[in-house]
């Protein structure tokens, strides 16, 4: 389990996160929420150890993220706000560093690449250089590179931005794969109707702060609507204590 609790990240006497608490539990799909500048990229970031909190603590299955940051990357797959690629090396090559880095065998990497490049339909592409993929190509290679050792837990940072129809749908089917494997996966989305298809789950992020988080129909419920675009613009955009969760 991922747990959060009273987190707070500032930078510079500018408050990014505030007080920030939620649990994603395996074998769910749990939808981190808000509108740009939020701090939702920032609270994955402490979750996966590139920043730490000022306040409060993150922990994966009771392992303090400060404390034990490689311990925990190793039970992570990432898909982060940007990144980049290796132009210099072909698809295949850069999701086979990824898997290098994680102690993985060739064969282990061998076999996960092919499955992996059958599944978001790469087979065009996998022994190509990276250098001039278009910007759903890149994103099918950090995908990849993010599932390749078989992680655990999964953090997904816009994971169908700039991806085809047949190839969200992949994308789609995947995530739900992960989640019956009993993966635990949070997932940020500004594509409310993905989220909708997908997370049991959902924390709203507004300010810095948490507006509401639970099932999706209990948000829903709150905000008086049966549309959860319409309570995810009733609680994105209006401070948290203007509601009541």
């Amino acid at each position: 389990m991922i747990e959060v609790k009273q987190v707070n990240k500032v930078f510079n006497k500018v408050v990014a996160v505030k007080n920030v608490s939620f649990s994603a539990a395996r074998g769910e799909i749990f939808g981190l929420l808000g509108p740009n500048g939020a701090g939702k990229t920032t609270t994955l970031r402490m979750i996966y150890g590139l920043c730490k909190p000022t306040q409060g603590e993150l922990l994966v299955d009771d392992l303090n993220v400060a404390n034990n940051t490689q311990q925990v990357q190793k039970r992570m797959g990432v898909l982060p706000d940007g990144g980049s690629l290796y132009t210099r090396l072909t698809a295949r090559e850069n999701i086979r560093y990824f898997g290098e880095m994680q102690g993985m065998s060739r064969a282990a990497m061998r076999s996960s690449i092919d499955k992996l490049s059958t599944i978001l339909d790469m087979e065009s592409i996998i022994d190509r250089r990276t250098a001039g993929f278009s910007q759903g190509e890149r994103m099918k290679v950090k995908l990849a590179r993010a599932l390749v050792h078989n992680p655990d837990y999964v953090l997904l940072d816009e994971p169908t931005n700039g991806l085809d129809v047949l190839t969200t749908r992949a994308v789609r089917d995947l995530l739900a794969n992960l989640k019956a494997e009993g993966k635990c996966v949070i997932f940020s989305s500004h594509l409310m109707h993905e989220v909708a298809n997908l997370c049991d789950r959902v924390a709203i992020v507004a300010h810095g702060e948490v507006s509401i988080q639970g099932k999706l129909n209990e948000v829903m419920q709150s905000a008086n609507t049966e549309n959860f675009e319409d309570a995810f613009v009733h609680y994105a955009y209006a401070r948290p204590e203007q509601h009541e969760a």
